[in-house]
């Protein structure tokens, strides 16, 4: 797997704002209006897309959540799908 590894400079402006580079917002996919998350850990910030932050957090938190719920095979998944929507259509 190829890393895309580079170093940029932003200047830190008197209120504490900065431009984010061109080339970091790609990287990030990030764009006018969308928010970014900065993660601390020790003296060293990592600068992350907010949205894909959060689904990644979601997926972690979520991991093992099927087989504890009994959900071994996609089988019990479509199961448990025609389940609910019956219950949603009153049949």
């Amino acid at each position: 797997m190829k890393t895309n590894t580079f170093v940029d400079n932003a200047k830190v402006m008197a209120k504490g704002q900065i431009t984010i580079p061109k080339d970091v917002r790609e990287v990030l996919g990030v764009a006018s209006g969308d928010r970014v998350s900065f993660i601390v850990e020790g003296n060293t910030v990592r600068i992350v897309n907010s949205a894909v932050y959060a689904m990644q957090v979601l997926q972690s938190e979520m991991a093992g959540e099927a087989e504890r719920a009994g959900l071994t095979s996609e089988e019990d998944i479509m199961a448990l799908v025609t389940e609910l929507r019956s219950e949603d259509t009153g049949a």
